[in-house]
């Protein structure tokens, strides 16, 4: 089974996010282990950086505002070929202060999801509803409109 990684910096302090996460992960069960790493907040993004990049496993994706716009069906095409490689993934979802340029180096992809900046908290939850829509487009699922 597919294995996945979101290695996250801080807590989710809201019920709401918490829930809605939960639900994606139990969805995304059926298609993959996934592994979620909370890993504590440093006084800067440079801080953190030791931590995440000793957290990330296999192929690294790194949410930056900088990287490459896909389409849900580009990700659910790029995570197949992934897949079928026998690679695990890492995505990287830094703090509110945001990402190093050393964690951002180190990743093999760049992926924004928009030009504009989106909570670190909802942005765990966005990731894990686009993933299992990746996973529901690779099944042929009518979830995927």
């Amino acid at each position: 089974m597919q294995k996945i990684y979101f290695v996250v910096v801080g807590k989710i302090k809201e019920s709401f996010y918490r829930e809605a996460l939960s639900e994606y992960v139990k969805r995304l069960s059926r298609f993959a282990k996934i592994e979620i790493k909370e890993l504590p907040e440093g006084a800067n993004p440079d801080a953190e950086a030791w931590e995440i990049l000793r957290a990330c496993k296999g192929y690294t994706i790194a949410l930056a505002v900088e990287g490459e716009k896909l389409s849900s069906e580009s990700l659910a095409k790029k995570i197949k070929t992934l897949s079928d490689a026998g690679k695990e993934i890492t995505f990287v979802i830094g703090s509110s202060c945001g990402l190093s340029d050393e964690v951002k180096r180190a990743a093999d992809y760049k992926l924004s999801f928009s030009d504009m900046t989106f909570p670190h908290q909802l942005m765990r939850v966005i990731l894990a509803e686009q993933v299992y829509r990746a996973f529901m487009i690779n099944a042929g699922a009518t979830y995927h409109k």
